[in-house]
């Protein structure tokens, strides 16, 4: 009758996340789908180190899913030179990296991957968008302080 969450603390995290998203910029939006690949390469790892194949496989397909449909298909090839060229073929080779690490349960090659996406997001969060003749909006406040910048990898 109220819905269909039988987890409140899930009802508000996805409620959370799409208010989020709604009320974000285009900058902020990026920020967000890194958090989102960087919380399901953590999840796989975690998965993977409980041997938990079903659920690592999901959480690899969902940050696969997040780079390639999220990140790689914002680029603005055109506008975006070598850079964007580089993001491009670098998203490719990290959801190829993810697939192996899927298939040999390689926990060195998760870390790595876990590492260059978090590298790439605090590079991303360096940049401030012009607020001059922007639709940028002021900063809003980190809703998602124990995500993956305040989390310790599982130990292989």
């Amino acid at each position: 009758m109220f819905g269909t969450y039988k987890n409140p603390a899930k009802a508000y995290a996805t409620t959370n996340l799409e208010s989020g998203a709604i009320a974000a910029n285009p900058h902020k939006l990026i920020a967000m789908l890194y958090e989102g690949a960087l919380i399901a390469i953590l999840k796989a790892e975690h998965h993977m180190k409980l041997n938990q194949v079903a659920e690592k496989g999901a959480a690899i397909t969902k940050a696969t899913d997040i780079i390639l449909m999220g990140l790689d298909a914002s680029l603005n090839m055109e506008e975006g030179g070598e850079i964007g060229q580089n993001l491009h073929a670098l998203y490719a080779y990290v959801c190829q990296q993810l697939i192996l690490a899927n298939l040999h349960n390689d926990h060195k090659k998760i870390r790595e991957i876990y590492s260059l996406m978090l590298d790439l997001k605090n590079t991303w969060d360096s940049i401030t968008p012009k607020a001059a003749g922007s639709n940028a909006m002021p900063n809003m406040p980190n809703l998602t302080a124990q995500g993956p910048s305040s989390y310790t990898p599982v130990s292989a």
